[in-house]
């Protein structure tokens, strides 16, 4: 098992029961791709980003640090990109 932390950014001005909704998402997405969260956190809550993305200015960025396989990270991978609601994201092996 190797440790990851998962960075994904989500829209800033979207409601919170929205925000609440995507990251029970994500959640459930990580149980599918058997993966150990060990914690989460909101990283930053309305952070300008450098550029726009789809428009969207400022976004509320998520901190996940996990462990899991390589095979398990590519399987999140996938689901992460479907969900129209993730802007970007990114994971690091740590």
């Amino acid at each position: 098992m190797n440790k990851y932390e998962l960075v994904y950014i989500i829209d800033a001005h979207a409601p919170q029961n929205v925000k609440d909704e995507i990251a029970k998402q994500v959640a459930d997405s990580l149980a599918k791709a058997e993966i150990k969260l060990v914690n989460k956190q909101t990283w930053l809550e309305r952070h300008k980003m450098s550029f726009p993305i789809r428009k969207i200015i400022e976004g509320t960025y998520y901190l996940l640090n996990l462990e899991a396989n390589a095979s398990s990270i590519a399987k999140l991978h996938g689901i992460l990109r479907i969900n129209e609601h993730v802007l970007r994201f990114l994971t690091v092996r740590v």
